[in-house]
């Protein structure tokens, strides 16, 4: 096949890949409006997206953001891909249209869906794969059931890092071809960034098990290099890793800011300090495997409480005809399939396991080793039915009306089963059956066709089946949670409410829910400043000091203490710049004590009470330890990374202390005349600087933490050699002999 023609096929063949999954989702949304919206997708991600849409609205770039203390530091969270050109792009065009909450999660998943779903097409098609084969392999790495129940509708940064793996890989195959170019090393570099910056450290991974593998795999066959290498096969075999790992690296680069932020914001979290019992949860079971086939097949998976419950297995669907193939091919020919997909059979086994095994250090939860699983398990399947003969492709497809029916049986003795084995079951035979005659006609055409075909059909028949990711919650977030009444957008907020799983569900409160206090990360909707927020991480300082869990709830008992007492005059509350406390319905304390505080709001949800008097200015000087004079404050002017304000301070031998109502992260430099002041913290808290006596002038505070300085000057070197490769490769391709 001719280049410039397998290159429209390649380009074809992708855009149709990512054309049928959209058809999918759109199939997927009309039965259910609400699919792509779940937990964390609404109280966490689709905020801050809103969120960052806002800065950029603004000129500005969202690294921190005012609406949050706990989530305050967007850049550090790296869920969010603060530094992914494609999402903040993909955000900024979401949020110019007029959609409601639930349509911004679905356009957002959905396009990751389809560029996941083109990213997988090339991979297939770049290993010679037919393009049937290729849309079969695309199906299963974007709509497999654990991208669908989890990254694309509860975890983004799951999907929005994978949807770059197959590209990444692809790419890194191509630097690995030694027919190709000697620019060849230019293609991993974007793919690398982009999935770095997408927003997932196990993703991340998984990128680092693909490129060690391929290294393997590449050191181990060597290759035709040429050149002096020619004689000495060693030097061969690195001269062909050599522009992988040179466009990884390149990668790396890029994406210097992205990694450097969450190493740094890590340090000292709640994240770094795991208790050991996350490192047993939401193992992948032994005895969960069939549901590679038969999705209902239910066992007792550990969950995030560590609790062993009965669980569907709908995060291994994938669409029934990819682990058949490859038993299939496994018992008709083994040796020969083996020796053709030996070393893809090997990285399967590899992640099989780790998705079995617990996890270590900051990561937690090994089943999220399952995308990887599914896309490698598709490539192999896809190997194999590329190696049968008609006839065999005949057997594979009465293997798997023989194993669903085995399965069946199984599942009722068993007592595996589940609550929604049928009428998926009867569903699955039909097509298990319809595959077989299918492959006992004489049209090339639809047996060509027919594994992508029922690929397509089992997976849609058991996201309607099975609701997908049933297990976590969903919450009725009304469209009036962008309206701030009846909060006030200029005061700072402590909300007291229980565990949003528990008590905010639909099945606990079926009506809107969060207008009084502000669940997970939902106030940044409003642009109300709250001390609460959504964090996996949960960095050192308030999310700390106030005993944050992920979700944004604050300790009931420790909040309750702090109302008490340290809510009243120089108290920690004060001191930090809490003017406003929200107390839910499920709890009787008030801040006390009682003539500082009085209530301005009470409803069915929650109580809101306000410090009397004016809102506590962002930034105030302070005397707390009876050793400072006060300056006087003017003109303030708070923008996302900075704050800046008029000061003069007295004369005397006494330096003013100033204090900014913002979370404090490493970082933080302070200007005034020219003149850099030390800024500094204490329990990492709010941000404090002594201005000297007698200074007058604009101060300025700027968040310019050294690992964005590092980071963006390995960031831009790499770009500006990179694109320098790109201008030579463009005007003087050199092509390595054949």
């Amino acid at each position: 096949m001719s280049g410039p023609r397998f290159a429209r096929i390649e380009i074809v063949g992708a855009t149709i890949a990512a054309l049928t999954v959209i058809a999918f989702s759109i199939l997927l949304l009309a039965h259910d409006s609400l699919i792509f919206w779940n937990d964390d997708y609404e109280i966490s991600i689709m905020p801050v997206f809103a969120d960052m849409a806002r800065a950029w609205n603004h000129g500005e770039f969202p690294l921190l953001n005012p609406y949050s203390w706990v989530c305050g530091n967007l850049a550090g969270e790296f869920q969010y891909g603060v530094f992914s050109a494609f999402i903040n792009a993909l955000i900024v065009c979401v949020w110019k249209l007029p959609l409601t909450f639930s349509q911004q999660a679905a356009a957002v998943s959905i396009t990751h869906l389809a560029v996941l779903s083109a990213g997988a097409f090339l991979l297939a098609c770049g290993r010679k794969l037919s393009v049937p084969l290729s849309i079969f392999v695309a199906l299963v790495a974007s709509l497999n059931g654990w991208i669908i129940c989890w990254g694309a509708s509860d975890w983004f940064g799951a999907l929005g890092a994978f949807t770059w793996l197959p590209w990444a890989w692809w790419a890194a195959e191509r630097a690995l071809d030694p027919e190709r170019s000697r620019w060849r090393f230019l293609w991993p570099a974007p793919f690398v960034y982009l999935l770095i910056t997408g927003g997932f450290p196990y993703t991340v991974l998984m990128l680092a098990l693909v490129v060690s593998w391929l290294t393997l795999r590449g050191v181990s066959e060597g290759g035709n290099v040429a050149g002096p290498a020619q004689s000495r096969p060693h030097l061969a075999r690195l001269t062909k890793i050599g522009p992988l790992l040179a466009g990884v690296t390149l990668g790396l680069g890029f994406a210097a800011p992205a990694w450097l932020a969450l190493l740094d914001y890590v340090h000292g979290s709640a994240r770094e300090s795991l208790h050991s019992s996350a490192h047993w949860q939401w193992l992948v079971p032994w005895n969960a495997w069939p549901g590679l086939i038969l999705p209902s097949w239910t066992v007792d998976w550990s969950n995030f409480s560590s609790r062993f419950v009965p669980h569907g297995a709908t995060e291994l669907a994938c669409g029934l005809v990819p682990s058949i193939a490859l038993l299939t091919g496994f018992l008709v020919d083994g040796r020969a399939l083996l020796k053709k997909i030996r070393w893809e059979t090997a990285l399967l086994f590899v992640v099989f396991i780790l998705a079995m095994i617990p996890t270590a250090g900051v990561f937690r939860w090994s089943f999220r080793w399952l995308p990887l699983f599914h896309l490698v398990l598709t490539l192999c399947a896809a190997e194999a039915l590329a190696f049968f003969s008609q006839k065999q492709r005949r057997l594979a497809a009465f293997f798997m009306l023989l194993l669903v029916i085995m399965l069946i049986i199984g599942a009722c003795v068993l007592r595996t089963r589940g609550e929604h084995l049928f009428p998926l079951a009867w569903i699955f035979l039909g097509l298990a059956f319809g595959w077989l005659m299918v492959e006992s006609l004489q049209l090339s055409f639809l047996r060509e066709w027919a594994p992508a075909a029922v690929v397509f059909a089992a997976l849609l028949a058991t996201y309607i089946c099975i609701p997908p990711n049933s297990g976590v919650p969903k919450y009725n977030l009304a469209q009036s949670l962008l309206e701030p009444q009846p909060l006030d957008p200029h005061r700072l907020y402590l909300s007291v409410y229980p565990t949003p799983a528990t008590f905010y569900r639909v099945e606990a409160k079926p009506g809107p829910v969060g207008q009084i206090v502000r669940l997970g990360s939902t106030s940044m909707w409003a642009g109300l400043r709250f001390v609460n927020g959504y964090s996996p991480i949960r960095p050192a300082g308030v999310a700390r000091e106030f005993a944050s869990a992920i979700h944004g709830e604050v300790d009931p008992d420790l909040a309750q203490w702090f109302l008490q007492h340290q809510a009243g005059e120089n108290g920690l509350l004060e001191r930090i710049g809490i003017d406003g406390i929200i107390v839910a319905r499920e709890f009787n304390f008030t801040p006390q004590p009682a003539g500082e505080w009085e209530l301005a709001t009470e409803a069915d949800e929650g109580r809101v009470f306000h410090r009397r008097g004016q809102p506590i200015p962002m930034v105030r000087s302070v005397n707390f330890s009876g050793k400072n004079s006060l300056a006087k404050i003017t003109d303030i002017v708070a923008g996302r990374n900075w704050v800046s304000a008029s000061v003069v301070a007295p004369d005397g031998d006494r330096p003013a202390l100033i204090a900014v109502s913002r979370p404090f992260f490493p970082g933080y430099r302070a200007l005034i005349n020219r003149r850099n002041l030390a800024v500094f913290s204490e329990r990492n808290l709010i941000p404090l600087i002594d201005v000297p006596p007698g200074t007058h002038g604009r101060l300025t505070l700027y968040y310019r933490p050294n690992w964005i300085i590092y980071g963006s000057a390995l960031a831009i070197t790499s770009a500006v050699l990179w694109f320098i490769a790109v201008l030579f490769a463009i005007r003087r391709p050199i092509h390595s002999p054949k």
